[in-house]
């Protein structure tokens, strides 16, 4: 499933089915988290209505003409992951965890996000185990999506992911560049 992967720009009119969306959903759920905290959630949008509200809160008509990708804007469903740092904290401020406060400056990286990123890469290895496409991608107009959709501002969308049947799609120009080779990215016993 791993090198099958590929994020995909462009969606066939075709429901998820509602078992196949849980389904990647379940395993989302079942991603690595700091303290067993599963501070991760996620906001599913399924159907055209649901969509269209979100891209006109992402992505404006004005913006969507001449985008090269538009077959993006036909994916029948999309989740949004959400991660939250006050999730962690309360959990690290359990008894079992040692910890008193809910310091934030005692994390060196925010693994809430860590998280909700690993979250969304099991998702994206479900879809295509399940026959379909996916694309990560960000969400750029955040203050509109947390107003259109009611986020709290204790939860952080860390992008989104397109879902659907994949139709023919132009491949990233991106990719000319190839992979790095190993060589560059492994460090063995030093930098």
């Amino acid at each position: 499933m791993v090198r099958k992967r590929r994020m995909v720009r462009n969606f066939a009119h075709r429901p998820v089915p509602r078992d196949v969306l849980d389904r990647i959903l379940r395993t989302g759920s079942r991603a690595p988290s700091a303290g067993y905290t599963q501070g991760v959630e996620f906001l599913v949008l399924e159907g055209a209505e649901d969509t269209k509200r979100f891209w006109d809160a992402t992505f404006p008509e004005d913006r969507r003409e001449g985008f090269r990708w538009s077959g993006l804007f036909d994916a029948p469903a999309i989740i949004v992951p959400l991660s939250s740092m006050d999730v962690y904290l309360d959990r690290y401020a359990e008894a079992d965890k040692g910890w008193t406060d809910r310091d934030p400056t005692r994390w060196p990286v925010p693994y809430w996000d860590i998280d909700a990123g690993f979250a969304a890469m099991l998702m994206l290895l479900t879809a295509v185990d399940e026959g379909l496409g996916a694309l990560f991608f960000g969400i750029f107009q955040p203050a509109a999506f947390r107003d259109t959709f009611g986020i709290p501002d204790s939860r952080t969308p860390i992008g989104a992911i397109a879902i659907g049947y994949p139709a023919p799609d132009e491949p990233s120009p991106s990719l000319k560049r190839g992979r790095r080779p190993l060589n560059e990215v492994v460090h063995r016993g030093s930098w």
